[in-house]
């Protein structure tokens, strides 16, 4: 992990901070995303000292992590954070419990299965009921309207890609400005598996150009 950050941050010569929450299944929902939005609170109130205009900053992450980043987009909107987010910037982004087995099959690296053990850890026996939040499971939003701009990227063999294209889908249609890279034949966490390849190569410039945007 804190190679990527770094590799981010010099690719992009932008200024990262990584919030250190709490880990499911010792610490479920809605524990890591409560130490995630204290961390963006603190950000925020602590900028000028940091050096960071409070009107550029963005929530990033990875799987899980986006997952996580996608809900502080939505309570940040929800509780009126100000200045508000500049964007969103979601790296195949785990955002809904109901997610169903793809078509990947064995070519998935983050299988089904995984996916259930996940999804339990952090919600416990509430996965798949109506008793889920929004801001645990970003995909069940009501609405997108007011959310900051969104960049996601998803390998097309990964078990997320459906709710991650529909997510993107519903702010398009919502108008609201959304870069979107879907890499074919690719699974989930493809940089670990092609650290060196043309295709990490490719989404790590696609994500430094993101955050270099702010």
């Amino acid at each position: 992990m804190e190679s990527m950050l770094v590799a981010y941050a010099a690719g992009s010569g932008v200024q990262v901070l990584s919030i250190d929450y709490r880990l499911a299944p010792e610490h479920p929902y809605p524990t890591p995303f409560e130490d995630s939005w204290t961390g963006l609170q603190w950000i925020h109130s602590h900028a000028e000292e940091l050096f960071i205009d409070p009107h550029r900053i963005a929530v990033m992450g990875e799987s899980a992590g986006a997952g996580l980043a996608a809900g502080l987009a939505l309570m940040a909107r929800d509780r009126d954070l100000s200045p508000p987010l500049a964007k969103q910037i979601l790296v195949y982004p785990m955002l809904d419990d109901r997610t169903v087995d793809s078509h990947a099959g064995d070519l998935a690296i983050w299988t089904h299965e995984d996916n259930v053990t996940g999804w339990t850890a952090y919600l416990g026996k509430d996965v798949g009921t109506d008793r889920v939040s929004q801001y645990a499971a970003p995909a069940r939003a009501e609405s997108v309207e007011g959310l900051p701009p969104m960049y996601m990227d998803c390998g097309q063999l990964d078990i997320f890609v459906q709710e991650n294209t529909e997510y993107v889908l519903r702010f398009v249609k919502a108008g609201i400005p959304v870069e979107y890279h879907l890499y074919p034949g690719l699974p989930h966490g493809f940089e670990g598996v092609a650290p060196t390849g043309n295709c990490t190569k490719r989404a790590m410039e696609n994500r430094c150009r993101a955050i270099r945007e702010l």
